[in-house]
């Protein structure tokens, strides 16, 4: 027996498939950038997003559900070969791979609030996301204000 709703589940799985997705585009990004400031605040997010899915993943198998295995998505795959593409013919590597960033972050962010809005969860797992999404903010609010000072 499913311990959420079908909906439920698959808008956790599609979270944790868009972290991996998430995981990979940060450490895309950091190949790109010139500065060590931003390789390392890149590869902080790649290492945040891994432990973000071995979180939630956790936690939702301890319940019971059954959490899909995956790598990311096509979709991903397909932003990230953006992101070599952009950075390929880009003046300037650091600012557009911030502004990419910032973007990634801000769908994150409203897919997190989506499903903590309108689906029913448990606070262990409502928490978790709660705390994923505040995190998620800040690498916005960041990468916005790393963005003005490049």
């Amino acid at each position: 027996m499913a311990i959420y709703n079908e909906k439920t589940e698959e808008k956790l799985n599609d979270l944790i498939e868009k972290a991996y997705d998430a995981h990979k585009g940060f450490k895309k990004v950091a190949e790109h950038v010139d500065s060590s400031s931003l390789k390392s605040f890149f590869n902080g997010k790649a290492r945040e997003r891994s432990n973000h899915i071995n979180e939630l993943t956790s936690v939702l198998r301890k319940k019971g559900m059954d959490v899909t295995d995956g790598d990311g998505s096509f979709k991903g795959s397909l932003h990230r070969a953006w992101i070599d593409t952009k950075a390929f013919f880009s003046i300037d590597d650091d600012e557009s791979m911030l502004e990419e960033v910032r973007n990634g972050e801000k769908a994150a962010i409203e897919d997190y609030e989506d499903v903590i809005e309108n689906c029913q969860l448990d606070n262990p797992v409502r928490d978790i996301l709660v705390k994923h999404k505040n995190e998620i903010q800040a690498s916005y609010n960041k990468a916005d204000y790393l963005e003005d000072i490049h």
